[in-house]
């Protein structure tokens, strides 16, 4: 079979996207109000593939903003941003960074509306999150589980 016939066959598409799970909370307030607004940001991402069937799978990305003023939590928010898509024709080692890095690509600017809508709605300044490059995300996480997998292979002497 020729690379042309191979990739006509090829199937991609997005079936829906949703928010799955949203969390907000403010702990300190009102208390936190009351100070100078001198944040610190910390972002954690983190990526679940479900396969529905032979060709459909849910790919979740939960995107988890901690933002803190001094030693005190501001606010912390929590999205799961999900989608469904049909994947046909892909082979195992195309379907890993499509799933792994090309959804999440897809999903993050929806996760990212969101945390700002929230961040907003709980009377704090606008957050943007800066766009993330999950192809390169993706391949760090191969490279590490492909490390571990070596340190995990038995010494021989």
């Amino acid at each position: 079979m020729t690379e042309e016939q191979q990739t006509s066959e090829r199937q991609f598409s997005v079936q829906r996207v949703y928010t799955k799970d949203v969390s907000f909370e403010s702990p300190n307030a009102p208390e936190i109000f009351r100070g100078e607004w001198k944040p610190r940001h910390e972002l954690n991402l983190n990526t679940k593939i479900n396969q529905l069937d032979a060709t459909v799978y849910e790919v979740v990305l939960a995107v988890t903003v901690t933002v803190k003023v001094e030693d005190k939590t501001a606010f912390l928010v929590e999205v799961q941003q999900a989608g469904i898509f049909t994947a046909q024709g892909f082979s195992e080692e195309d379907l890993g960074p499509l799933l792994g890095a090309y959804c999440p690509n897809l999903l993050f600017p929806y996760a990212r509306e969101v945390v700002s809508d929230l961040v907003v709605k709980g009377s704090f300044p606008q957050l943007v999150l800066q766009h993330v490059n999950f192809d390169v995300l993706f391949a760090q996480h191969q490279q590490q589980a492909a490390e571990q997998a070596g340190d995990a292979k038995p010494v021989q002497h």
